[in-house]
Protein backbone atom coordinates (compact mmCIF):
# COMPACT_ATOMS: atom_id res chain seq x y z
CA UNK A 1 0.00 0.00 0.00
CA UNK A 2 1.43 3.48 -0.92
CA UNK A 3 1.04 5.96 1.28
CA UNK A 4 1.48 9.91 0.49
CA UNK A 5 2.81 13.20 1.97
CA UNK A 6 1.28 16.08 0.52
CA UNK A 7 3.51 19.23 -0.18
CA UNK A 8 1.79 22.36 -0.80
CA UNK A 9 4.16 24.68 -2.19
CA UNK A 10 2.98 26.47 -5.57
CA UNK A 11 1.68 23.57 -6.79
CA UNK A 12 0.82 20.14 -4.75
CA UNK A 13 3.35 17.85 -5.54
CA UNK A 14 3.22 14.20 -3.75
CA UNK A 15 5.82 11.72 -2.21
CA UNK A 16 5.47 7.97 -2.82
CA UNK A 17 6.78 6.72 0.28
CA UNK A 18 6.66 2.99 -0.40
CA UNK A 19 8.65 2.89 -3.39
CA UNK A 20 10.51 6.02 -2.83
CA UNK A 21 9.51 8.05 -5.57
CA UNK A 22 8.67 11.39 -6.35
CA UNK A 23 6.06 12.30 -9.04
CA UNK A 24 6.56 15.65 -10.11
CA UNK A 25 3.47 17.17 -12.12
CA UNK A 26 2.63 15.70 -15.48
CA UNK A 27 1.14 17.10 -18.03
CA UNK A 28 -2.49 15.99 -19.10
CA UNK A 29 -2.82 15.43 -22.43
CA UNK A 30 -3.42 19.03 -24.04
CA UNK A 31 -0.37 19.83 -21.33
CA UNK A 32 -2.04 22.18 -18.49
CA UNK A 33 -0.33 21.62 -15.29
CA UNK A 34 -2.17 19.31 -12.60
CA UNK A 35 -1.79 18.31 -9.29
CA UNK A 36 -0.67 14.96 -8.19
CA UNK A 37 -1.39 12.18 -6.47
CA UNK A 38 -4.98 12.98 -6.52
CA UNK A 39 -5.76 8.95 -6.76
CA UNK A 40 -3.55 6.32 -6.97
CA UNK A 41 -4.45 2.63 -7.18
CA UNK A 42 -2.55 0.39 -5.19
CA UNK A 43 -0.37 -2.12 -7.13
CA UNK A 44 1.60 -5.74 -7.09
CA UNK A 45 4.01 -6.48 -9.87
CA UNK A 46 5.20 -9.77 -11.40
CA UNK A 47 9.09 -10.12 -13.10
CA UNK A 48 9.69 -13.13 -15.45
CA UNK A 49 12.97 -13.69 -17.53
CA UNK A 50 13.63 -16.43 -19.57
CA UNK A 51 16.84 -18.02 -21.02
CA UNK A 52 20.19 -17.28 -19.77
CA UNK A 53 20.65 -13.59 -18.68
CA UNK A 54 24.00 -12.48 -20.47
CA UNK A 55 25.44 -8.96 -21.50
CA UNK A 56 24.91 -7.89 -25.49
CA UNK A 57 22.00 -10.79 -25.98
CA UNK A 58 18.03 -10.24 -26.01
CA UNK A 59 16.30 -10.69 -22.93
CA UNK A 60 12.49 -11.60 -23.33
CA UNK A 61 11.09 -9.43 -19.81
CA UNK A 62 7.09 -10.42 -18.51
CA UNK A 63 5.88 -7.85 -16.37
CA UNK A 64 2.69 -8.46 -14.86
CA UNK A 65 0.24 -5.71 -13.08
CA UNK A 66 -1.77 -6.64 -10.43
CA UNK A 67 -4.27 -5.11 -7.88
CA UNK A 68 -4.21 -5.34 -3.78
CA UNK A 69 -5.56 -8.92 -3.75
CA UNK A 70 -3.21 -10.15 -5.79
CA UNK A 71 -5.20 -10.29 -9.38
CA UNK A 72 -4.25 -9.11 -12.08
CA UNK A 73 -5.61 -5.64 -13.57
CA UNK A 74 -7.39 -5.75 -17.26
CA UNK A 75 -7.13 -1.71 -18.11
CA UNK A 76 -4.98 0.75 -18.15
CA UNK A 77 -4.64 4.64 -18.89
CA UNK A 78 -2.70 5.61 -22.18
CA UNK A 79 -0.33 8.22 -20.28
CA UNK A 80 1.99 10.25 -22.62
CA UNK A 81 1.31 7.87 -25.45
CA UNK A 82 2.22 4.62 -23.42
CA UNK A 83 0.16 1.97 -21.20
CA UNK A 84 3.59 1.52 -19.68
CA UNK A 85 6.90 3.72 -19.68
CA UNK A 86 10.06 1.25 -18.58
CA UNK A 87 13.24 2.88 -17.05
CA UNK A 88 16.41 0.94 -16.68
CA UNK A 89 19.32 1.77 -15.27
CA UNK A 90 22.65 -0.10 -13.65
CA UNK A 91 23.89 0.79 -10.18
CA UNK A 92 25.77 3.21 -11.03
CA UNK A 93 24.07 5.14 -13.19
CA UNK A 94 26.18 5.15 -15.73
CA UNK A 95 23.69 3.39 -17.91
CA UNK A 96 19.89 4.53 -18.76
CA UNK A 97 16.96 3.72 -20.74
CA UNK A 98 13.72 4.47 -21.40
CA UNK A 99 11.64 1.59 -23.21
CA UNK A 100 7.59 0.90 -23.71
CA UNK A 101 6.85 -2.81 -22.94
CA UNK A 102 3.75 -3.96 -25.13
CA UNK A 103 0.57 -4.56 -23.06
CA UNK A 104 -0.82 -8.22 -23.84
CA UNK A 105 -3.94 -8.29 -21.81
CA UNK A 106 -4.49 -10.01 -18.29
CA UNK A 107 -2.04 -7.37 -16.40
CA UNK A 108 0.75 -8.68 -18.68
CA UNK A 109 3.28 -6.64 -20.08
CA UNK A 110 5.78 -7.74 -22.73
CA UNK A 111 9.23 -6.53 -24.00
CA UNK A 112 12.69 -7.63 -25.38
CA UNK A 113 15.59 -5.68 -24.36
CA UNK A 114 19.48 -5.74 -24.04
CA UNK A 115 22.07 -4.94 -21.56
CA UNK A 116 25.25 -3.34 -22.75
CA UNK A 117 27.58 -4.98 -20.05
CA UNK A 118 27.50 -7.55 -16.88
CA UNK A 119 25.98 -5.90 -13.62
CA UNK A 120 23.15 -5.07 -11.25
CA UNK A 121 20.73 -3.25 -13.30
CA UNK A 122 17.42 -1.53 -11.60
CA UNK A 123 13.73 -1.68 -13.45
CA UNK A 124 11.58 1.16 -12.61
CA UNK A 125 8.01 0.47 -14.60
CA UNK A 126 4.99 2.99 -14.42
CA UNK A 127 1.84 2.32 -14.96
CA UNK A 128 -1.88 4.16 -14.37
CA UNK A 129 -4.59 1.34 -13.81
CA UNK A 130 -7.92 2.72 -15.62
CA UNK A 131 -9.56 4.92 -13.21
CA UNK A 132 -6.31 6.48 -11.60
CA UNK A 133 -5.03 9.72 -12.02
CA UNK A 134 -1.25 9.12 -11.46
CA UNK A 135 1.11 6.93 -12.15
CA UNK A 136 1.79 3.92 -9.99
CA UNK A 137 5.46 2.61 -9.73
CA UNK A 138 7.07 -0.85 -9.85
CA UNK A 139 10.79 -1.49 -9.02
CA UNK A 140 12.80 -4.60 -9.79
CA UNK A 141 16.22 -5.20 -9.28
CA UNK A 142 17.58 -8.07 -12.57
CA UNK A 143 21.54 -8.90 -12.66
CA UNK A 144 23.36 -9.77 -16.00
CA UNK A 145 25.67 -12.11 -16.64
CA UNK A 146 29.06 -10.69 -18.24
CA UNK A 147 32.16 -8.46 -17.51
CA UNK A 148 31.29 -5.84 -14.76
CA UNK A 149 32.85 -2.52 -15.99
CA UNK A 150 34.53 -0.64 -13.39
CA UNK A 151 32.27 1.81 -11.67
CA UNK A 152 32.76 5.49 -11.69
CA UNK A 153 32.07 7.62 -8.94
CA UNK A 154 29.43 10.79 -9.81
CA UNK A 155 30.88 13.91 -9.40
CA UNK A 156 28.73 16.82 -10.07
CA UNK A 157 29.25 18.79 -12.89
CA UNK A 158 31.07 22.07 -12.76
CA UNK A 159 29.03 23.24 -15.48
CA UNK A 160 26.03 22.50 -16.13
CA UNK A 161 26.22 22.32 -20.21
CA UNK A 162 27.07 19.46 -22.44
CA UNK A 163 26.96 18.71 -25.99
CA UNK A 164 24.82 15.79 -27.37
CA UNK A 165 24.65 15.08 -31.39
CA UNK A 166 25.64 18.42 -32.87
CA UNK A 167 23.51 20.50 -29.65
CA UNK A 168 24.84 22.49 -27.17
CA UNK A 169 22.23 21.25 -24.07
CA UNK A 170 22.48 24.17 -20.73
CA UNK A 171 20.82 23.14 -17.78
CA UNK A 172 19.95 26.06 -15.41
CA UNK A 173 17.23 25.91 -11.66
CA UNK A 174 15.60 29.04 -10.27
CA UNK A 175 17.03 27.72 -6.85
CA UNK A 176 18.23 24.04 -6.27
CA UNK A 177 17.47 23.08 -3.02
CA UNK A 178 15.78 19.94 -1.50
CA UNK A 179 12.11 19.89 -0.40
CA UNK A 180 10.98 22.90 -2.50
CA UNK A 181 9.64 23.37 -5.98
CA UNK A 182 11.90 24.28 -8.20
CA UNK A 183 11.56 25.49 -12.04
CA UNK A 184 14.39 23.34 -13.94
CA UNK A 185 15.03 24.31 -17.17
CA UNK A 186 17.01 22.89 -20.17
CA UNK A 187 18.21 25.16 -23.03
CA UNK A 188 19.03 24.40 -27.09
CA UNK A 189 22.24 25.74 -28.79
CA UNK A 190 23.37 24.81 -32.26
CA UNK A 191 26.89 23.31 -30.73
CA UNK A 192 28.84 24.74 -34.30
CA UNK A 193 26.86 28.23 -34.41
CA UNK A 194 25.80 28.78 -31.11
CA UNK A 195 22.52 30.22 -32.02
CA UNK A 196 19.35 29.16 -30.32
CA UNK A 197 17.28 26.24 -31.51
CA UNK A 198 13.68 26.70 -31.75
CA UNK A 199 12.43 23.92 -33.38
CA UNK A 200 12.28 20.89 -30.79
CA UNK A 201 9.22 18.13 -31.24
CA UNK A 202 7.07 16.98 -28.90
CA UNK A 203 7.80 13.75 -27.94
CA UNK A 204 5.42 11.05 -25.99
CA UNK A 205 2.96 13.54 -26.12
CA UNK A 206 5.14 16.59 -24.41
CA UNK A 207 7.98 18.95 -25.37
CA UNK A 208 10.77 16.72 -23.42
CA UNK A 209 10.86 14.18 -20.13
CA UNK A 210 13.29 14.24 -17.49
CA UNK A 211 14.22 11.54 -15.05
CA UNK A 212 16.30 12.06 -11.79
CA UNK A 213 17.72 9.41 -9.82
CA UNK A 214 19.74 9.65 -6.55
CA UNK A 215 23.04 8.76 -6.69
CA UNK A 216 22.21 5.53 -4.09
CA UNK A 217 18.92 5.04 -6.04
CA UNK A 218 16.35 5.24 -3.10
CA UNK A 219 15.03 8.28 -5.17
CA UNK A 220 13.32 8.42 -8.26
CA UNK A 221 11.53 11.08 -10.57
CA UNK A 222 9.73 11.36 -13.38
CA UNK A 223 8.68 14.66 -14.58
CA UNK A 224 7.08 16.51 -17.17
CA UNK A 225 7.68 20.17 -18.58
CA UNK A 226 5.89 23.19 -18.28
CA UNK A 227 6.93 24.47 -21.50
CA UNK A 228 4.69 24.01 -24.46
CA UNK A 229 6.08 25.66 -27.41
CA UNK A 230 7.65 24.02 -29.94
CA UNK A 231 9.44 27.28 -31.15
CA UNK A 232 11.00 28.20 -28.11
CA UNK A 233 14.80 27.43 -27.45
CA UNK A 234 13.97 26.01 -23.68
CA UNK A 235 12.08 23.82 -22.18
CA UNK A 236 10.65 24.35 -18.35
CA UNK A 237 9.90 21.36 -15.91
CA UNK A 238 8.90 22.20 -12.61
CA UNK A 239 10.18 19.78 -9.92
CA UNK A 240 11.00 18.73 -6.13
CA UNK A 241 13.96 17.10 -4.53
CA UNK A 242 12.61 15.01 -1.73
CA UNK A 243 16.42 14.90 0.22
CA UNK A 244 19.57 16.09 -0.15
CA UNK A 245 21.98 14.55 -2.09
CA UNK A 246 23.86 13.83 -5.72
CA UNK A 247 21.25 12.74 -8.46
CA UNK A 248 21.74 12.05 -11.99
CA UNK A 249 19.34 13.34 -14.51
CA UNK A 250 18.53 12.46 -17.57
CA UNK A 251 16.49 15.10 -20.06
CA UNK A 252 15.42 13.14 -23.17
CA UNK A 253 13.63 15.62 -26.22
CA UNK A 254 12.74 15.19 -29.78
CA UNK A 255 15.16 17.00 -32.67
CA UNK A 256 14.92 16.43 -36.34
CA UNK A 257 13.87 13.44 -35.60
CA UNK A 258 16.14 12.24 -33.35
CA UNK A 259 15.88 11.13 -29.30
CA UNK A 260 18.43 13.76 -27.66
CA UNK A 261 19.73 12.13 -23.91
CA UNK A 262 21.08 14.73 -22.07
CA UNK A 263 22.50 13.62 -18.86
CA UNK A 264 23.93 15.90 -16.12
CA UNK A 265 24.47 15.26 -12.33
CA UNK A 266 23.58 17.91 -9.44
CA UNK A 267 24.28 18.62 -5.76
CA UNK A 268 21.11 19.10 -4.49
CA UNK A 269 21.95 21.05 -0.61
CA UNK A 270 19.62 20.93 2.15
CA UNK A 271 16.69 23.32 2.77
CA UNK A 272 17.95 26.47 4.78
CA UNK A 273 15.52 26.69 8.01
Amino acid sequence: MKNFKMVPILLTVALLCSCNAIRVPKSTMDHQMGAMQQNVIPTKSEWKTSGTLKAKEAIPITITIKDKSNKPIQSFETVHTKKMHLIIVNKDLSYFSHLHPKYKGDGKFEISTTFPAGGDYQLIAEVTPKGGVDNSVEKHWIHIDGPIPKSKPLIPDQKLTTVVDGLKISLSFDHLMAEMNSNMTFTFRDAKTNKSINHLQPYLGAMGHAVAIKTDLTEYLHIHPMTTNENEPEVTFMTYFPKKGVYKIWGQFQYQGRIIVAPFVVDVPKMNM
